[in-house]
């Protein structure tokens, strides 16, 4: 995938991770559309270079459940801690993953989407009216601090 000038290999832990961070809770990064692989991207790389063992699940939008049901093993797995969602359009698929999983999801809008999107802010409103438990949301394009959040996250679950 290639997103901002970044290369990187889809569903990958970067090679450089050193073997104490292997085992490290990783983190989920998935985007409903290809049209958001960028700010996806952004927070997988930033995982990625602090360390972070990242699976990436990408174009898995509610547009097409079975997508996102397909890809419920990877999203479950106990290695997992936290899963990062960035969606644009309608921004329902935070919602939709937050009622599958049993870890914090960090829902992060994006800008893109045609008609009444609004630069991300119809994204941004249906996440933060997300009725499943355990969303929460950066700002619109944030994949870093999407990231940061769910190194938080992991942080706070390895010191119990």
């Amino acid at each position: 995938v290639r997103a901002n000038g970044v290369v990187s290999n889809n569903d990958t832990t970067s090679d450089d991770v050193d073997d104490a961070s292997q085992s490290r809770q990783s983190v989920v990064v998935a985007c409903a559309g290809t049209t958001d692989l960028p700010v996806a991207e952004e927070a997988a790389l930033t995982l990625s270079l602090s360390g972070v063992p990242v699976t990436r699940i990408y174009d898995c939008g509610v547009a097409g459940l079975h997508r996102i049901i397909s890809a419920l093993p990877k999203l479950r797995d106990p290695k997992v801690g936290c899963v990062i969602v960035c969606a644009g359009m309608d921004g329902a698929l935070p919602s939709v993953v937050g009622g599958l999983v049993d870890v914090p999801v960090v829902a992060v809008p994006t800008s893109v989407g045609y008609g009444m999107s609004l630069g991300g802010m119809s994204a941004l409103l249906t996440m933060l009216n997300s009725c499943s438990p355990g969303v929460g949301v950066v700002n619109v394009d944030n994949g870093f601090g999407g990231a940061v959040w769910a190194m938080k996250c992991l942080n706070s679950r390895q010191k119990e």
